[in-house]
């Protein structure tokens, strides 16, 4: 069993940073990723960025440089950092974790990933 917990998104301006957090507890044997995946009001759930967990290999979405992914093994965290925001950055942010082989490359742009695990969701609200 495992639990996401994620935490940190609020109301903030356009232009401001904010990091969010993803503490997974429970057995983590053979994670292989952690993910953050958005969903906008009105909008299908999409991949924001994801970070293996023995190496820190990092994916993103967008290359644009505003979104960072990092990890800390020993707190088994998952932090997202996030700046410039934008009004259309609003979305709930989801923590995910997949388990078992590493999957190809290109499997973790897809927004219908087959994770095992979720989180809740915390609410990123920017304003302009």
């Amino acid at each position: 069993q495992v639990q996401l917990v994620e935490t940190g998104g609020r109301l903030v301006q356009a232009g401001e940073s904010l990091n969010l957090s993803c503490t997974a507890s429970g057995r983590l044997d053979g994670l292989n990723s952690v993910a953050w995946l958005r969903q906008a009001p009105g909008e299908d759930r999409d991949f924001v960025a994801a970070i293996t967990w023995r190496h820190g290999i990092t994916y993103y979405r967008d290359f644009s440089g505003r979104f960072t992914i990092s990890r800390d093994s020993a707190k088994n965290t998952v932090a997202l950092r996030m700046d410039s925001l934008k009004p259309d950055d609003t979305a709930v942010y989801y923590c995910a974790a997949l388990f078992g082989p590493e999957p190809p490359p290109r499997d973790y742009y897809r927004a219908n990933l087959r994770y095992d695990y979720w989180g809740k969701g915390t609410q990123v609200t920017v304003s302009s």
